[in-house]
């Protein structure tokens, strides 16, 4: 059976709902029902929002729930369901709720393991309160992560690209967020209840994040009571699941290019968020939206380029018309629209229509639903001709590079600013040798279009420092590397190898091509360098070409450090959906971002250095605002 990250996660959400009792199979729900009220942080009100509506939270008893900091009133005779992050804040929260006696019992739940010192700090809180008794359990839940379909999730890390590039992040900085993304991907094993072997390039974050992640499961495969005893003990590789961890300047253009398949072009224009999303309509209101596996119009489309989806809709209306049609006439009938009030005719046919109704309206529901969002988005592809954003993007991708009329054209054309940022950081990385009066001429149309440059001249220091590693001599090059990661951070190390994987004439992802030969696990040059851990095997085994751990696999979950999109999610997906016999692939990031998000973070760097020029009306706008990280450092370069 594949491993299903999204129903494993909503098993142990329920369970938690239930006072963390067993759950009944008929219902899905307790055997006994007991009402209770759910308190909960932000964070974990993001991994609830995909996977619980609140008729789910009605089902299992969930009659009131709370955001933790909000201010309560006492319920008596009630339990409270607590489903918090383990910080200091949400520690002393829970404290004064029980001081208080807002709750008859505590039933607290984290979202990760709780550390000692918390745990020390509630039992002592509680105690001089004299309301211990009301805690009635504590649960590390490893949950820590937001999963948005059955093989997507996040770990909702923010700016994680940007803490780990960042000039002035020191070795202790490095390791916090090192720890925080070992953490999320422990809680997701550990939901999974599956070890993997894991597979990696060497150096920067993902080799760091590997390491850890390896030492942190042998440490825990060392209890004898672990949370992998029931579902780890598979002997073979192709029975484990291959854990592949890339840094994202592996491949950096797919952050950073237009898409035009719905899914990717709903996120990165309309800003799909935890599956939900705000589209305007015609009347100038706002209609809210959720698109996850209950409409199967998304689930079905999602990967199609957008004039088709368009066809589609029209084609589903059409459809829709023709069995409205088919019911009037049925049952005597003549209304243009079916709305179940002029029935006539004999009973039979009654019944039928009748039956009809609800399968007819969800029918409608769904495609006036994708009426609106493709009308939003149509709006927006003409006014900033996205269309053609995306398939020059492609070209050039494809090409390595593109005619001096052509990009100035696309730069002086539609488009809004942050559209033509991504062009010209796209054809900076795609075009491996540019004259200096090509790049002048970029940077001219940028300004003229009052476009911030600072993510602009990041990439393009990135890629001169490129540039000086290739030619450098070995005596040489070792003082480049030392001098460009001191200033640079983590990125120097892998951003050549994405440079060439831009250059393929293959249009499937660097990405995709790479699991999908860590899953045959045949020789292969890309990635016979990649290193190995299996925290079941003696480390003295690590690596050794005689064990199973090279595969082949059947199930990999693909993990970006520095933010993933819908565009890797997507390739990955249809590189299963080709496979014979069938393989599966969950594919994971430290955060979702669109092209707009992943830019500004190349931004922020770009200031940290001193990098680009800010436009002076750039103050006035806070549609880029990036207002959680701190600007203020700056590094000095020669």
């Amino acid at each position: 059976m594949a491993l299903n990250l999204r129903q494993k996660q909503t098993e142990c959400i329920i369970k938690m709902l239930n006072l963390n009792q067993a759950v009944g199979i008929v219902g899905g729900t307790a055997n006994e029902e007991v009402y209770k009220i759910l308190i909960y942080d932000r964070f974990c009100q993001d991994i609830l929002s995909p996977l619980i509506h609140v008729k789910d939270l009605r089902k299992h008893g969930i009659t009131l729930y709370f955001l933790v900091d909000k201010d309560r009133n006492p319920v008596l005779d009630v339990p409270a369901v607590y489903f918090l992050q383990p910080i200091p804040q949400n520690v002393q929260r829970i404290v004064a709720d029980a001081s208080r006696a807002l709750y008859d019992s505590f039933h607290l739940n984290f979202s990760s393991s709780i550390p000692r010192p918390l745990l020390e700090d509630l039992a002592t809180g509680t105690m001089n309160s004299d309301s211990i008794h009301r805690i009635s359990k504590v649960h590390d839940q490893y949950l820590e992560f937001v999963t948005l379909e059955d093989n997507l999730f996040s770990l909702a890390n923010k700016n994680c690209y940007v803490q780990l590039n960042d000039p002035s992040a020191g070795d202790k900085e490095i390791e916090e967020i090192i720890e925080k993304i070992v953490g999320g991907l422990f809680c997701v094993l550990a939901t999974l209840a599956v070890v993997p072997v894991i597979r990696c390039p060497r150096g920067g974050p993902a080799e760091m994040v590997a390491s850890l992640l390896d030492q942190r499961l042998r440490d825990h495969l060392l209890a004898k009571n672990n949370l992998f005893t029931e579902g780890g003990n598979f002997a073979s590789s192709f029975q484990r699941p291959i854990l592949c961890l890339f840094d994202r300047n592996f491949e950096l253009s797919v952050a950073i290019q237009h898409d035009f398949r719905y899914k990717p072009l709903v996120h990165d224009v309309l800003g799909l968020r935890l599956n939900r999303l705000n589209v305007k309509v015609e009347k100038g209101g706002m209609k809210s939206y959720e698109l996850d596996r209950t409409d199967p119009f998304w689930t079905s489309n999602g990967s199609l380029e957008f004039p088709r989806v368009a066809e589609e809709i029209d084609a589903q209306l059409n459809k829709y018309k023709k069995d409205v049609e088919e019911v009037n006439r049925r049952t005597g009938g003549d209304e243009a629209q079916f709305d179940g009030t002029d029935l006539v005719g004999n009973t039979k046919h009654l019944m039928n229509a009748v039956n009809s109704l609800p399968e007819l309206t969800e029918r409608k529901q769904v495609i006036d639903k994708h009426t609106n969002i493709a009308t939003a988005l149509l709006g927006e592809i003409k006014g900033r001709t996205l269309n053609e954003f995306a398939e020059k993007e492609s070209e050039m991708m494809v090409r390595g590079g593109i005619d001096r009329n052509e990009l100035l054209g696309v730069l002086k054309g539609k488009g809004d600013k942050m559209d033509k940022l991504r062009f010209a950081i796209m054809f900076l990385i795609s075009t491996e040798t540019i004259p200096p009066s090509e790049i002048e001429a970029v940077e001219t149309a940028l300004r003229e279009a009052e476009v911030d440059t600072s993510a602009f001249q990041y990439v393009k220091k990135i890629k001169s420092l490129n540039v000086s590693l290739a030619s450098a001599n070995s005596a040489s090059r070792g003082n480049i590397v030392d001098w460009a990661e001191k200033l640079y951070g983590q990125s120097i190390g892998a951003v050549t190898a994405g440079m060439k994987n831009l250059l393929s004439n293959d249009h499937q992802l660097a990405l995709t091509r790479t699991v999908d030969a860590l899953m045959e696990g045949k020789p292969n040059p890309d990635i016979d360098s990649y290193l190995i851990f299996d925290p079941r095997a003696p480390k003295s085994s690590m690596g050794s070409s005689g064990s199973q751990m090279k595969g082949p696999f059947k199930e990999a979950i693909a993990f970006m450090v520095g933010g993933g999109n819908y565009v890797e999610y997507m390739s990955l997906q249809e590189l299963v959906h080709r496979q014979q016999p069938p393989k599966h692939v969950i594919y994971g990031t430290t955060e979702i971002l669109t092209g707009d998000e992943f830019v500004e973070q190349l931004a922020v760097l770009g200031r940290k250095m001193g990098l680009g020029s800010v436009p002076p009306s750039a103050g006035s706008s806070n549609r880029y605002a990036f207002d959680l990280i701190d600007e203020s450092v700056e590094i000095a370069y020669t």
